[in-house]
């Protein structure tokens, strides 16, 4: 598969496996990643994005606020690699390429926040923030979407369907996260639309 624009933000992206935006890190950092992750989702469940700090997920973790600054810039970059980190986690397709199988990739990367609206509306807010870090996480979000849609595509993938998958897909995100409708009710109700796209 060939270079393919990415349908979130238009850009050329490499539809290549996942990889982590960030150095390379040692056990023992990699696992306190992990733990400040893990501390967001809990801080996010308890307090909402509006009540989400850098520092109160640091208390939480267990850790000084300084040491969690420099692994996350800002709450919406600890919020985005929460997004990217699920994204990430997401079994890979393994149907053959059919409208059936794109349809469930678009469901499935709306459902990996659909039992938690407090998250998927903090996903929605930080991964529009304009923070480089969150840039960059955008990018890859949006390079592996294509990926998948491209898989679950095979053949019949072109550079405008990947495009117009993309943006449909997150457009869906957005309105569920502005409350228009819940994510449950998102994921569900992506096949419509998706069907209407691939047959033209």
């Amino acid at each position: 598969m060939s270079v393919q624009p990415d349908p979130i933000l238009n850009r050329a992206a490499t539809p290549t496996a996942a990889a982590s935006p960030r150095r390379v890190l040692s056990a023992r950092q990699a696992n306190r990643l992990e733990r400040l992750v893990d501390a967001a989702v809990e801080e996010l469940r308890a307090h909402g994005y509006e009540g989400l700090t850098v520092r109160a997920v640091a208390t939480r973790c267990g850790v000084a606020a300084a040491t969690a600054y420099t692994y996350f810039a800002s709450k919406d970059h600890l919020v985005a690699e929460i997004f990217w980190r699920r994204l990430c986690a997401l079994p890979e397709v393994t149907t053959q390429p059919s409208e059936d199988a794109v349809v469930e990739v678009l469901r499935a990367t709306v459902s990996i926040v659909a039992d938690e609206p407090a998250v998927g509306t903090a996903c929605t807010a930080a991964l529009l923030a304009q923070d480089p870090e969150v840039s960059t996480l955008r990018d890859l979000i949006g390079a592996e979407l294509t990926r998948r849609i491209g898989v679950a595509l095979g053949d019949a993938a072109t550079p405008q369907l990947l495009t117009d998958l993309g943006s449909y897909w997150a457009g869906a995100f957005l309105m569920s996260g502005l409350g228009y409708a819940t994510f449950a009710e998102t994921a569900e109700n992506l096949d419509r639309g998706a069907r209407a796209l691939m047959r033209g």
